[in-house]
């Protein structure tokens, strides 16, 4: 059936070239040219009836065709290329109708094969893709689900049929080459399926990523293939260890044996596992199989309070599975796979008993050693328990709890890590609330601030802040944490340092937990200014600078306890995050508070050091400096005692720069007309160097200030009137 379908597309798109020349030539100047196609045409038409027969007796395909008239015409030199035109639009007209009609049946055949391959039921997927495919037999979609359905029945061979037609009807379907590299490479054709993986890169070079992971697929099981041929020659040839894994297994597959008996046998085969030779004839000998499916064993897991013998049994067969997966990929795979294992896995970390709970975290250490092994364990294991079952380990202070959060840290790096925490956050929210509770002197300190700071970084994401920040409990955690931290800074720096890069992405999302919340939280940040920690002095007052805004009473709180004079104190040192963080709180504490601003004019004498933030080539520093000297200039006599400063033309050049942030336009603009407003003296010097200055005019910020600059006083309280209507410019950012 194949092949007639193959002729069939082939004469299908044969006629429809053929047909496109004669139309072609039949509308040429050249009169020799119209009447050679004028007998071209007769011979088709004298011929169609006869292939029309020869098509009938072919019913295994639904053909598109162009069809002749009823009857060819008496005369067939009557035959002229108008009527012909004619007939082949009416008859494609027809067709088209056909198409759509056709159409439709098959993407409703489509998504009914959809629904049934979402089921499990890959048979009656198959059915109506085929019934689609007799509808249309060039929809692309119908081969490559078709191929699909096929690979899960195992039928690789059909499903590279159907992928061949895909790319008959798109030589760049991606999904046909991935279909076709699936089906090659269960058929062990590994050459083949590496070439069907790096065609999807030629096509698409954006999916470098995904087609890396297909390739490395190809690598693992070609290895997996040639190390089970060597052990199965070694073992052939009556290799003493080779045989006796052979017969260790044998012996442990049988029932009704008491737990000691195949602790014991259990123990033997973990010494067994020397070579790569021993660990693949573990798996090729059903080894996976036999402990996992061993019911006493099974009795022995999922006993919540282990006996001596419980424990032991659990502990020798934790013990054999990283001697079978190690440096095996294929084993860590099958194990991993094994039924029930990703619900178990997870679950042994927090066991009770604990030589089993450092067993399991020495398992899951080295499944997640290699890329591909932490692929395996985000994919099939149940994160939400391995996670409750790092976070576990906090309470001891030895190095497992350290290799703990270095596996969480190693996981959270990973982009579907990172997805599965923002949708399943929820389920994993409690134990990452528990973390924050934990009384920080009894826990070991570098694991903790470890775990913490993974959360500050998956907080980073937009849709965790939120999800975190709908969490009054995970609030109150947070700031009860950073509480017992300031009772001994030193010895908890590291925490303390982590809980605040946390915070300060929770402070992104407005409004915070409460006003309550902010107050409290500002209140301890304004204290931890005092501190000698270049590292908490500036993240410190990175939070400080997102939860002042709150409300007034924080900024006058903050204000009252000297959080200006550090801040200039801040600006002066220098460092970039600290000073965007020093001007920001300044700009916010200007903004609302006259007692603010009186202290940074009082501080900064002649604003040498917001006269140089202007000038940096930071545009967030520039922005706010700018704000933050708009507000000062509304206290009274302050602009006066700038007249012997070039503060006009450093305003005028900011005003009408091309920068990229609008908003440092915007705020010099309305500083300077603040400026001219306050002191008039400098209205006339703006006029004077706009008037050598066509740039000055460029922006919305120089309008602003022209329309001031060009009021004379005696006409009345416009300039008044335009500061008012500007006065808060762009706030602090």
């Amino acid at each position: 059936m194949a092949d007639d379908q193959e002729k069939d597309l082939q004469k299908f798109l044969k006629n429809v070239d053929e047909i496109t020349n004669l139309i072609q030539e039949m509308n040429s100047e050249d009169p020799v040219v119209q009447e050679k196609a004028v007998r071209k045409t007769e011979e088709r038409l004298l011929f169609t009836e006869e292939d029309q027969e020869e098509d009938r007796c072919r019913t295994t395909l639904n053909k598109t065709m162009i069809s002749p008239p009823q009857a060819p015409p008496k005369d067939a030199d009557e035959i002229n290329s108008e009527a012909f035109l004619a007939f082949v639009e009416k008859d494609a007209k027809e067709r088209a109708k056909r198409r759509r009609e056709n159409r439709a049946l098959a993407d409703a055949l489509k998504e009914k094969g959809n629904e049934a391959f979402v089921r499990g039921d890959y048979e009656a997927a198959i059915l109506c893709y085929s019934e689609g495919l007799e509808k249309l037999k060039d929809v692309k979609v119908l081969y490559t689900n078709r191929a699909q359905a096929y690979i899960k029945l195992g039928d690789y061979e059909k499903a590279l049929v159907d992928c061949d037609w895909a790319l008959k009807c798109d030589e760049k379907c991606i999904k046909a080459y991935f279909h076709m590299g699936k089906a090659h490479l269960a058929l062990k054709n590994y050459s083949v399926s590496r070439e069907c993986f790096q065609k999807i890169l030629e096509i698409n070079p954006q999916l470098q990523k995904q087609v890396k992971d297909y390739l490395n697929q190809v690598d693992l099981r070609e290895k997996a293939d040639l190390q089970e041929k060597e052990a199965h020659e070694l073992l052939d040839s009556g290799k003493d260890t080779a045989v006796t894994t052979k017969n260790l297994l044998e012996t442990l597959s049988k029932p009704d044996h008491n737990l000691l008996f195949y602790a014991g046998g259990i123990e033997i085969l973990t010494e067994m596992m020397k070579d790569c030779t021993e660990r693949t004839l573990f798996r090729t000998h059903n080894g996976f199989s036999i402990i996992t499916g061993n019911e006493n064993i099974k009795r022995c897991f999922s006993t919540a309070e282990k006996g001596t013998v419980e424990e032991t049994v659990c502990v020798c067969v934790l013990r054999l599975w990283q001697a079978v997966c190690s440096g095996n990929e294929e084993n860590q795979r099958l194990l991993v796979m094994c039924p029930d294992m990703g619900r178990l896995l997870p679950s042994l970390l927090a066991s009770e008993a604990l030589p089993v709970r450092q067993q399991s975290l020495a398992l899951v250490l080295q499944l997640a050693q290699m890329e591909n092994g932490r692929s395996l364990v985000i994919s099939h294991l149940d994160l939400t328990r391995l996670v409750e079952g790092l976070v576990s380990f906090l309470e001891f202070s030895d190095k497992n709890a350290n290799s703990a959060m270095g596996l969480l840290t190693d996981l959270a790096l990973e982009k579907r890590f990172q997805v599965w925490f923002q949708t399943s956050f929820p389920g994993v929210l409690p134990a990452l609330t528990g973390v924050l509770k934990r009384d920080p002197k009894v826990t070991n300190t570098s694991a903790l601030s470890q775990c913490i700071a993974i959360m500050g970084n998956l907080s980073a994401e937009a849709a965790t802040q939120r999800q975190m920040s709908a969490s009054e409990e995970f609030g109150d955690a947070c700031l009860g944490l950073m509480a017992s931290c300031e009772e001994d800074v030193d010895l908890l720096r590291d925490v303390l340092y982590a809980l605040l890069g946390l915070m300060m992405n929770l402070c992104l999302r407005s409004p915070f937990f409460s006003e309550v919340w902010a107050m409290e939280v500002s209140r301890r940040c304004t204290s931890l200014l005092n501190s000698q920690d270049g590292g908490i002095l500036t993240r410190a007052a990175g939070v400080l600078s997102r939860t002042l805004s709150s409300s007034l009473p924080i900024i006058e709180e903050a204000v009252g306890a000297g959080v200006v004079k550090k801040m200039i104190k801040f600006l002066k040192m220098g460092g970039q995050n600290a000073s965007r963080y020093a001007i920001k709180i300044l700009a916010v504490c200007t903004n609302t508070c006259h007692e603010a601003r009186e202290e940074v004019i009082r501080l900064d004498k002649k604003f040498s050091v917001l006269l140089t933030l202007l000038s940096s080539e930071d545009e967030i520093l520039v922005v706010n400096a700018a704000f933050c000297l708009g507000n000062c200039m509304e206290v009274p006599q302050v602009a006066t005692s700038l007249l012997k400063t070039d503060i006009v033309q450093v305003l005028l050049k900011l005003a009408g720069s091309d920068a990229r942030n609008a908003a440092l336009q915007l705020n010099a603009g309305i500083a300077l007309a603040k400026l001219c407003t306050a002191e008039p003296r400098y209205a006339g010097v703006a006029r004077a160097v706009t008037a050598h200055s066509r740039q000055a005019r460029a922006s919305r910020g120089t309008m602003l200030w022209l329309g001031l600059c060009h009021t004379e006083p005696g006409e009345g309280g416009a300039p008044g009137a335009l500061v008012s209507s500007v006065q808060t410019g762009v706030g602090p950012q």
